[in-house]
């Protein structure tokens, strides 16, 4: 009988899609065992994304999908683990030590809200049981000190390499911590994307022996000298973008999405930010910016509209306080926006190609 239970439930859960990955769930061994005894089946699936959050969510899946299959009176147990990998990235990127993968997160133009979002849905990643970092790679205007709610400087090691600086579990490296806020970097190119360089390969990521699972990168707004350098050279997993339903932002927009798709870098999709205002005093919604416009362009380039977020003060607000909304308010509406996109992002990668380049020693062919 027992066998008959371990068969009728693996093929029910053949059947299952994994909402965050949008595959089986028992794709690339996501099923780990069916265990039956006297008493209780145990179902234990492994996902490739951190599984805090989404766990409830799976065991449902999993349980109203067993509703039909007779465990001849058993309980039905279900256990959700993750193991989060390397994933593969553009040719002749370098990988980065102690960083498993690397999400850009872009925008066309300025103004469009992409810092704020980069540190709602680190904070999201976090929340949901990853280990996660922030690069603020906005050397003209960093903004993530300020954001996540921190100063100071980070501390040299005898490498001579930097400690990241920690908030809100998140290790964080910026311009801004070795700059005063109010000094303008008056620096050329070069001299920038060298400054990006030595930020993220400078960096002891992995000090405390913990690789860092999802490093977030905050790009500077358009598709210039730091952007061409990390698609270049960075092993950048995917890139998220940014955009207001604003025509003049989508025209921008746009460009971001040409420039990730010449340079091979996969985009998970689009956040459209400022989506709607929602008055605070009577409750009227109303899109100030326009409406419909990620969508048109997620048509146009065969891409998903990751989510909306609306235009509220709070927001605002709270990242100019150094506690996001996804850390002051975790039960808010919009905060369930921020972690439904940071899962679906996550899902996305884990469903991506693995990076097998550390399995294999590197072989030298000498003539002797």
């Amino acid at each position: 009988m027992s066998d008959q239970i371990i068969t009728a439930v693996t093929n029910q859960l053949h059947a299952i899609i994994d909402p965050y990955t949008q595959n089986k769930l028992t794709a690339n061994k996501g099923l780990v065992s069916v265990n039956v005894d006297s008493e209780k089946v145990v179902v234990h699936i492994r996902r490739g994304y951190p599984v805090r959050a989404a766990t409830p969510v799976l065991a449902e899946l999993v349980r109203d999908s067993l509703n039909s299959v007779d465990l001849d009176k058993r309980t039905l147990e279900v256990l959700v683990s993750q193991e989060i990998v390397s994933h593969s990235a553009q040719q002749g990127a370098k990988a980065v030590p102690g960083i498993k993968n690397i999400i850009a997160i872009a925008s066309g133009k300025g103004g469009v809200g992409k810092s704020t979002c980069s540190a709602n849905l680190a904070l999201a990643l976090s929340a949901a049981g990853a280990k996660v970092g922030m690069l603020d790679a906005d050397i003209y205007g960093p903004s993530q000190p300020r954001m996540l709610g921190i100063s100071g400087k980070p501390e040299a090691l005898e490498n001579k390499q930097l400690l990241p600086m920690l908030s809100h579990d998140i290790k964080i490296m910026s311009i801004g911590f070795l700059v005063e806020e109010d000094t303008p970097m008056i620096w050329r190119g070069p001299m920038v994307t060298q400054a990006l360089e030595q930020m993220l390969r400078g960096t002891a990521w992995n000090q405390d022996a913990q690789d860092i699972d999802y490093l977030v990168i905050d790009l500077p707004p358009g598709t210039g000298d730091i952007q061409l350098t990390l698609s270049q050279k960075v092993p950048v997993a995917g890139a998220v973008i940014v955009t207001t339903p604003q025509d003049i932002a989508l025209l921008d927009a746009r460009k971001a999405f040409k420039m990730f798709e010449k340079v091979e870098v996969p985009v998970f999709g689009i956040i459209e930010n400022m989506s709607t205002h929602v008055c605070s005093n009577c409750g009227h919604e109303e899109a100030i910016f326009g409406s419909g416009g990620a969508t048109k362009m997620a048509e146009d380039y065969g891409l998903d509209v990751l989510g909306q977020i609306p235009l509220e003060m709070a927001i605002r607000q709270l990242a100019d306080s150094g506690t996001p909304t996804v850390v002051a308010e975790p039960e808010s509406e919009t905060a369930k926006r921020y972690q439904s996109i940071a899962l679906t992002i996550a899902g996305k990668l884990s469903a991506k190609k693995k990076n097998f380049s550390s399995k294999f020693p590197n072989i030298v062919v000498e003539n002797s």
